[in-house]
């Protein structure tokens, strides 16, 4: 059973266990010894975001692999998608991108990729963790000084995302992109640039410690206002390690995933692209984008919660296009991952070519619906657990099949996610915090 791994990886406390170096270390090592099944001296990629700890990370990573017959190479801060496209581009045999994505500076994680592009299925991060609880030793042998970035890696996939759209297909835009102080700080502005948009960059200094920090993905209110005042046509935030992009239309109405994704599945249709004509999202889906998608004649199928699962889900299915409402969207014909600058450079490619502006584009009527987050100290199965489930029991049955509950566990930081859709708003809010009352009191 995993215990270190997550839904997106290793996340957790930069400095303490998993991320200390002795833990890393074994990681690293554990990755070789599997690896060499493949290879006599396997080379993995390591790329990170702009988080202080990530450099300490990737030199204990190293040194463990070392110490397994592998080899190591760092390609420096670059988002989590281009690692994954560098894997599968080059002779490495895997790569790991080091980052905690939208959490703030003082966590970290790692995400490993195989050479596929793909993450690493649940199965194998099992075997991983196995070995790396059974050779982890306290008193490990790791360099002090930092690992050369390797620029022409990046360079290589800032061509890639190039590649998605036609020469100049941005130009006359005016675009606001708010980079979080994440990893793509300097790559996605340049990329806009380079595709003819007029940009303006917010939030591209970071420091090591104010990633995420009231800006990016998870804070788009302050680039809404940015883009209202700049007049621009769009704005995109993204989060720590741009795997995600959260879009502003020109009137300055924040759009999630799910709307990026019906308006890319539309153009796709019109362009008979749409292969099988399905797209794959989440449990966390609004219902009201389901029940337009099957008026549209396109069919949503839901994956658990966590964009491996949906890409798992588009391949079996043969959909081309998917993610989830957080803003991770795949785009399967070129890619194996979320991927944020490339979604915002071709959904920027798709608003130039629409008749009209974005805040004007039609979409579908969403079920009202409320997510609360609440911090537990454990995370027992919720079966196990006789208050809440009979308060889920009443809350079912007030909702008459009119709505849904969903409850689960967040795979990366420990919290509960409770969230309610219904026909009512103060409904669901009514059931959604009593709910979250009653776990608060079984979980502590």
């Amino acid at each position: 059973m995993r215990v270190l791994f997550g839904t997106d990886g290793i996340r957790a406390r930069a400095r303490e266990y998993p991320l200390d170096g002795a833990t890393m270390f074994a990681l690293g090592e554990s990755l070789a010894h599997r690896l060499k099944a493949h290879n006599q001296k396997p080379l993995v990629l390591l790329g990170m975001d702009t988080r202080e700890s990530g450099p300490e990370i990737a030199r204990a990573l190293s040194a463990g692999m070392a110490a397994g017959g592998g080899e190591a190479r760092l390609i420096g801060v670059i988002p989590t998608p281009g690692v994954a496209y560098l894997c599968r581009t080059t002779d490495a045999v895997a790569a790991i991108s080091i980052s905690a994505s939208h959490n703030p500076f003082e966590d970290n994680g790692v995400k490993i990729f195989g050479h596929d592009g793909m993450k690493l299925p649940d199965s194998v991060e099992e075997q991983i963790e196995d070995e790396l609880r059974a050779i982890r030793r306290d008193q490990v042998q790791i360099a002090v000084e930092d690992l050369p970035d390797s620029p022409d890696l990046i360079e290589s996939y800032e061509r890639f995302l190039l590649a998605s759209v036609p020469p100049n297909a941005l130009a006359g835009k005016k675009v606001v992109l708010d980079t979080g102080y994440g990893a793509a700080f300097r790559i996605g502005p340049d990329a806009f640039r380079k595709a003819g948009a007029e940009v303006v960059v917010i939030h591209d200094q970071p420091d090591g410690r104010n990633i995420n920090l009231n800006s990016g993905a998870l804070h788009p209110e302050g680039l809404a206002r940015v883009v209202v005042e700049q007049k621009a046509d769009f704005g995109v935030a993204f989060d720590g390690d741009a795997d995600r992009a959260i879009f502003v239309d020109d009137a300055g109405k924040i759009r999630d995933g799910d709307e990026i994704i019906y308006l890319w599945a539309q153009y796709l249709r019109r362009h008979g692209r749409l292969t099988s004509n399905r797209i794959v999202t989440t449990v966390m889906s609004n219902f009201g984008f389901e029940k337009q998608l099957a008026k549209d004649g396109i069919e949503l199928l839901r994956a658990q919660v966590g964009d491996k699962y949906v890409l798992e889900q588009m391949i079996e299915n043969k959909a081309v296009i998917g993610g989830e409402q957080s803003g991770h969207i795949i785009d399967l014909t070129v890619h194996t991952t979320g991927d944020g600058i490339h979604t915002a450079l071709v959904f920027g490619e798709i608003l130039a070519e629409a008749p009209e502006a974005f805040s004007r584009l039609r979409t579908f009527k969403p079920m009202p619906q409320l997510l609360i987050n609440e911090k537990v100290g454990s995370k027992p199965p919720l079966e196990t657990l006789p208050k809440y489930q009979q308060a889920a029991k009443e809350a079912t049955k007030q909702l008459e099949g009119s709505g849904r509950i969903l409850v689960r566990y967040s795979g990366t930081e420990n919290l509960v996610r409770v969230m309610v859709e219904g026909a009512e708003e103060a409904q669901i809010r009514k059931i959604a915090e009593h709910l979250r009352d009653v776990l608060k009191q079984e979980l502590g």
